[in-house]
């Protein structure tokens, strides 16, 4: 039945996709076309983005921060069963969490950037993950996970509010496709890599603990490297930093 209502959604958003008024088509122009060369424009964002101060580190960073998010995510589902002994219905209300969290972080995040500032904002972001996970992977309780799944999506919110609208305004407009492919390559190129990792690290844990403590272990390992993370970005994308590139672009 989910897949049911799930197929049913994207049907719904085809007939208003397909409600829209308006002509989009590209404009035609008189002047021949130049045969498009993937790589070379592939190349062409590349060389952009990694002679960029402020984007290379920040989408190396966004990797990091995937990748460590999908180690834990990868678990996620058998940590409910097993950890917090979830039912079907409790397992669907932890999936809210993310839904409310996003939603609020819609509406406040962009004044709590401008209250707090980019630098400080971003900085938040990154050490939340860490401290979340660390209070995940201590509790039994589905309500506590809850909470701080709310969080963690509303922080998250908080830096693509910070990071997209950076993006758009210091990548060149002939750029921005080009730049945001190789970009968004690093932010989800390592989240198949972390899936591996954490499902990897239960599967080895399982065989020298118990089985709870293997479920905890990918929570309780990207603390750590969640923490190592902060102490090495956060420095790297100050308030500073970001209005400087802002500016330049």
């Amino acid at each position: 039945m989910p897949f049911f209502f799930d197929a049913v959604s994207f049907f719904i958003a085809v007939a208003l996709i397909a409600s829209l008024a308006g002509s989009f088509r590209p404009i035609q122009s008189d002047a021949p076309r130049e045969k498009i060369n993937f790589r070379a424009e592939i190349r062409e964002g590349y060389d952009w983005l990694w002679a960029h101060p402020l984007l290379r580190p920040m989408a190396i960073i966004l990797g990091c921060m995937n990748g460590l998010g999908t180690m834990v995510g990868a678990v996620y589902i058998l940590f409910a069963q097993e950890v917090l002994h979830t039912t079907v219905f409790i397992f669907a209300i932890l999936g809210t969490a993310g839904a409310i969290g996003g939603t609020i972080g819609g509406f406040f995040a962009p004044k709590v950037s401008a209250k707090l500032g980019s630098g400080p904002s971003l900085a938040l972001a990154l050490a939340a993950a860490p401290i979340g996970n660390l209070i995940i992977g201590l509790t039994s309780s589905w309500q506590v996970v809850w909470v701080v799944t709310a969080f963690e999506t509303f922080v998250a919110i908080l830096w693509n509010t910070i990071t997209v609208s950076l993006r758009q305004s210091i990548i060149p407009p002939a750029l921005l496709g080009r730049v945001n492919s190789v970009y968004r390559f690093f932010a989800w190129g390592s989240i198949p890599i972390g899936m591996f990792v954490g499902g990897g690290l239960v599967t080895v844990m399982t065989h020298v603990v118990s089985r709870e403590s293997a479920l905890r272990a990918p929570y309780l390992i990207s603390v750590v490297l969640g923490l190592l993370l902060w102490a090495l970005a956060a420095p790297r994308l100050t308030t500073a930093k970001i209005e400087k590139a802002r500016q330049q672009g």
